[in-house]
């Protein structure tokens, strides 16, 4: 299945790919390079993962596009359980695979003979972007990390809530978990209608508007991401702290790229703070949290290839 957000550029070759995990999941993801590179050489390789619930056709096959152009080969992927990607049941979040799959890839990518193993980084998108930050905290193979609009999703999952409405999802989610049993399948309610929209009903509030207005219309839309995971993935996640170890990244650098009007900007931004040098924030102007998916007048691409070029 096909579905790119982003019609692949006369300039760009892209390959399907599948490997494994190591828990033995199959990962299916997409290299990306420029035609006419000599794939007998090394070449400095970017790993790049999707919003937390996306799939590799969208915001990922932007950065492919563009990023190969600019030299590197690029490999996107799904996450397990979602798009092409093997795990059962469907749409069922792992914070600890999901951190691993980031890994994972560079497993994959150093037994290919045209990439540099000392020369591969790491680019999170959204919830990716606390993903790859985790990965990276202990595999020393990445060499450098960007976060786009990150999401640190095992903050987000408790929401600034109180202890007791943390108390009370729990046992919430807990009582789910007994529905599942009977049911023998987790309950997943999707958040995105099956075919996009043409626009955004009016009713919807922010920021699940903005979800919206990638997602669930034809900017973003795609089968494959239909919004959100199982309902007792939250429980998963609330017990697993993503970036505590941050400061064990340095002297391997961070860039955390941000849009101005971004609602999400205080993770970035305290992820920012806890880290060590060398770390660089960096804002776009006029730009929102979906922008830097897939607006390509947004994204910052001469950034990104400088950076990486510069520090891997």
């Amino acid at each position: 299945m096909s579905g790119h957000i982003l019609e692949l550029s006369s300039n760009v070759e892209r390959k399907r790919v599948v490997y494994c995990n190591r828990y033995g999941l199959e990962i299916t993801g997409e290299l990306y390079y420029s035609k006419g590179t000599d794939l007998k050489q090394k070449h400095p390789t970017l790993i790049v993962g999707a919003p937390y619930g996306g799939v590799k056709e969208q915001g990922p096959c932007v950065y492919g596009n563009e990023l190969a152009q600019k030299g590197f080969i690029v490999l996107t992927f799904d996450q397990s359980f979602m798009g092409e990607s093997g795990g059962f049941p469907r749409n069922l979040s792992s914070p600890d695979i999901f951190v691993e799959n980031f890994s994972a890839a560079v497993d994959f990518l150093g037994l290919q003979e045209f990439v540099d193993r000392e020369r591969i980084g790491a680019i999170g998108i959204c919830g990716s972007g606390g993903f790859a930050i985790s990965a990276a905290q202990c595999d020393t193979r990445i060499k450098a990390v960007v976060t786009m609009s990150m999401y640190d999703m095992s903050v987000a999952v408790r929401g600034g809530r109180s202890a007791e409405e943390i108390q009370k999802t729990k046992e919430r989610l807990a009582q789910q978990r007994w529905i599942d049993a009977e049911n023998g399948y987790p309950e997943y309610i999707p958040g995105f209608p099956e075919q996009p929209l043409d626009e955004v009903p009016g009713d919807i509030p922010e920021p699940g508007a903005e979800w919206f207005r990638f997602y669930a219309v034809k900017r973003g839309h795609h089968p494959h991401a239909r919004g959100g995971f199982t309902t007792t993935s939250d429980l998963a996640m609330m017990n697993f702290r993503l970036l505590d170890y941050i400061t064990e990244i340095s002297p391997r650098p961070i860039l955390f790229v941000v849009g101005d009007r971004a609602h999400s900007r205080f993770f970035s931004e305290d992820a920012y703070q806890a880290a060590l040098e060398p770390k660089e924030m960096y804002v776009v102007e006029d730009a929102e949290h979906i922008d830097l998916y897939d607006r390509r007048d947004r994204i910052p691409f001469e950034k990104l290839a400088e950076f990486f070029g510069t520090n891997m």
